[in-house]
């Protein structure tokens, strides 16, 4: 069933995704949300998030309303939210053991963006463990892994100096290669394809489903053809069903149907909170003679302060393209409102070290995306009756190394062996009513590489954190990591939340940021130009608030407005209200959203739920 949707949506989903930098639309402004309604002062919005896609009961709408069409449901072993690695890597592991096994296995993956690799973005050095244990023949069979790691370099950036540390460990890139992991998932769907996986892109899951005893049943795929009101336009079309044994969550970093299972089933009663960071990315054509395809530099300190957790990756790739990535990583839980991450990667290009590289080359493209920093603490609980969470979804990036795909397609793999043997066992195939559990899969974690990996370096993180900042943490982890290699009977806990650690402006001092010279640094809307997002205007935003009178009311009047610093994509501005002289309004330009989830996780009142926008919107990343 979903394939004849699938082949009916692709007439438009397809010259969406292949017209959307030429059409592309950064809006400044689109549309408002009136925020400026009095009520009393409310700290904290308390209100549950919006656990389904649709905020409307659609049984109390007339009979013949298109939204109470009847919906078609699909039938499958095993649906994987995310085509991603994590997601795509389960699947090419089901289909393997299926084949070798003589069992009929359907495995359908459903990815939100247009095409298979659109939404993906990463530094990215990949390090090929899990792949050499998935695809061993990977080069025979044409992934693009071209560009080894010839060298590698850490620094201490000052304002003017760059000052060679002692390479951690940890950070050694021997064997591993520079790739555009875009391009990498884009080849991963095709040896899924091969092997009889069923990719649907263009399709985002909105709202989980559960049978009558709790346990999760599969997804329900967003309506599509909605207005910004949520009445059905000439082109509507419900969402299906999608029905399955197992449900695999690898939505990526903090995903939305992710958050509603963590509260559903408790998720994290037994974990600490999870930490994140904002990375942002450009990709560069530099001057032939500045290329040294091979090289790899990360650097910590200079533009942010030292209580402050960052650091910078410049990887040139792609000898025949002269191709550099630079990126910038800040923590999330900073705690200067005025902190701008954007303006923080754009005042680092300006380092004479880095300008000079730089300068006489040509930016092709930018993206942005949260990155999962909690690691081996802030693991949850990864099953529940009916499915698993894979890949970032749950948090599985090792910071030090600044690599998460090698882990993420590990637990995707393992995820697809425990769901294959449940499914496949003989007291299952009696067609039983228990759901499936996947206990062996969280057993399996625990038990691989991937926990050693994280166990070894979960002190890592929590020492930047004390009260000698960037110094401190930098002196505890060469201990840590060189010395005692992990080995020590304490284990430092994350203590807050990232978006507890904001100070109210009354606290923080406003940061001054150099205006963009548009050859090195560019203004925002200009770089999300590049990213080639598009969401359809006249539909419902994605970007919902709880409570729409908090922004004012609070985030603005005590923090002054940290959403319009925060989000990499000029979402979010505050703007006079032309209808309310001397007040604001909040105003959300979400055809401008590249999907990055920052706002959700870092918004201080914890009142903005990212959900999924019509399947097939969203940046169209190129070399990311």
């Amino acid at each position: 069933m979903l394939r004849n949707i699938a082949a009916h949506r692709v007439k438009t989903v397809l010259p969406h995704v292949k017209n959307s930098f030429s059409s592309v639309k950064v809006m400044s402004p689109s549309m408002a949300v009136r925020l400026t309604k009095n009520m009393g002062r409310r700290y904290i919005s308390s209100s549950a998030s919006q656990a389904i896609w649709i905020p409307i009961d659609r049984n109390s709408l007339p009979e013949d309303d298109p939204r109470r069409s009847e919906q078609f449901e699909d039938e499958t072993d095993v649906v994987i939210i995310g085509g991603g690695p994590a997601g795509l890597a389960a699947a090419i592991r089901l289909k393997q053991l299926a084949n070798e096994q003589g069992n009929e296995c359907r495995v359908m993956v459903v990815e939100k963006a247009g095409e298979v690799g659109a939404h993906t973005l990463s530094g990215a050095v990949l390090e090929t463990r899990a792949l050499d244990e998935l695809i061993p023949d990977w080069k025979e069979k044409g992934a693009p892994l071209n560009t080894p790691v010839t060298h590698d370099s850490m620094r201490f950036m000052t304002s003017t100096l760059s000052i060679p540390l002692p390479h951690p460990p940890q950070m050694n890139n021997k064997g591993n290669y520079i790739v555009s992991l875009s391009n990498f998932v884009k080849w991963l769907g095709e040896q899924a394809e091969e092997l009889g996986v069923e990719i649907y892109p263009g399709f985002a899951a909105s709202e989980v489903l559960y049978n009558e005893d709790g346990s999760v049943r599969g997804v329900n795929l967003n309506d599509v053809g909605l207005d910004k009101n949520f009445k059905p336009k000439d082109t509507y079309e419900r969402g299906m069903a999608v029905k399955a044994k197992v449900t695999l969550f690898a939505e990526g970093c903090h995903g939305s149907l992710t958050k509603t299972l963590t509260k559903k089933f408790g998720l994290r009663d037994e974990s600490g909170p999870q930490k994140y960071g904002i990375g942002m990315k450009e990709v560069w054509e530099v001057l032939p003679e500045k290329h040294n395809p091979g090289s790899v530099t990360h650097s910590v300190g200079w533009p942010v302060d030292i209580h402050t957790y960052g650091g910078s990756f410049i990887y040139h790739f792609e000898k025949d393209r002269h191709l550099v990535a630079i990126g910038y990583v800040v923590g999330l839980d900073y705690s200067n409102p005025y902190l701008n991450p954007y303006k923080t990667f754009q005042k680092f290009k300006h380092h004479p070290s880095v300008k000079s590289l730089l300068e006489g080359g040509k930016c092709i493209s930018y993206g942005a995306r949260a990155i999962n920093e909690g690691g081996y603490q802030s693991i949850p609980k990864l099953i529940f009756p009916g499915g698993a969470l894979i890949g970032c979804t749950a948090g599985f990036l090792n910071v030090p190394k600044i690599k998460g795909t090698h882990t993420a397609m590990k637990s995707g793999m393992l995820a697809a062996e425990s769901a294959f043997e449940k499914i496949f066992s003989s007291e299952q195939e009696q067609e039983t009513e228990e759901p499936v559990l996947l206990d062996t899969y969280e057993e399996s974690i625990k038990n691989s590489w991937v926990y050693d990996e994280l166990y070894q370096v979960r002190n890592v993180i929590p020492s930047f954190h004390s009260s000698l900042g960037l110094l401190g943490g930098l002196a505890y982890s060469g201990l840590d990591t060189v010395l005692f290699k992990g080995r020590v009977p304490w284990t430092f806990k994350h203590k807050k939340a990232d978006w507890e650690c904001m100070k109210t402006a009354a606290e923080s001092k406003p940061i001054e940021y150099p205006k963009p010279d548009g050859v090195i640094s560019f203004d925002l809307l200009t770089n999300v130009s590049r990213t080639g997002t598009n969401h359809a205007e006249n539909q419902p935003v994605h970007l919902r608030l709880r409570d729409d009178k908090i922004p004012v009311e609070r985030n603005l009047e005590i923090f002054d407005g940290p959403e319009n610093r925060f989000c990499p994509a000029g979402v979010y501005e505050y703007v006079d209200d032309e209808n309310k002289p001397g007040e604001k309004r909040l105003q959300i330009n979400s055809q401008n959203c590249i999907h990055c989830k920052t706002c959700d996780i870092k918004d201080p009142s914890q009142n903005i739920d990212w959900t999924v926008p019509e399947g097939g919107g969203g940046p169209q990343y190129v070399w990311t």
